[in-house]
């Protein structure tokens, strides 16, 4: 059984603005797998949810068992624990798409976590969104 541990984040430089994802996943500890990429235009919380997506679909294609996804993201921790209702249609959309992707491992454990323990997942976001906003103002 291969279990993996993913720390996930959006960051959007504006809201909406230039956006980009981070994930840093990690087994037994040590980093196996960074993740960042721009993703275009989007709110903050859409690039939470890409970021998730992004980190869920690594997560198969290492053939992961077990995963636990660390998030900062209290409004998307919510709605995947139905805290919270799903109400804006774009993010319906990305929020089933999670509890898709979430379904195909034999066991999956959602944290939220303080944002000083998220900034390796936080730096590659911020570094993927603002290095295309930047070249957006050339």
């Amino acid at each position: 059984m291969r279990e993996l541990e993913m720390f996930v984040d959006g960051a959007s430089s504006g809201n909406p603005g230039p956006s980009g994802i981070g994930v840093v996943i990690c087994e037994k500890g040590a980093v196996i797998k960074n993740i960042s990429s721009y993703i275009g235009d989007a709110t903050n919380n859409v690039a939470e949810y890409s970021a998730l997506i992004h980190g869920l679909e690594a997560a198969l294609a290492l053939k992961a068992d077990i995963v636990k996804v660390n998030t900062d993201s209290e409004l998307m921790f919510r709605q995947i624990k139905k805290v919270y209702k799903v109400k804006h249609p774009q993010i319906a959309v990305l929020y089933i798409r999670v509890l898709h992707l979430m379904s195909a491992f034999s066991r999956i454990e959602v944290n939220f976590i303080n944002r000083e323990y998220n900034r390796g997942a936080d730096k590659l976001a911020k570094k993927a969104a603002c290095s295309r906003a930047a070249g957006s103002l050339k």
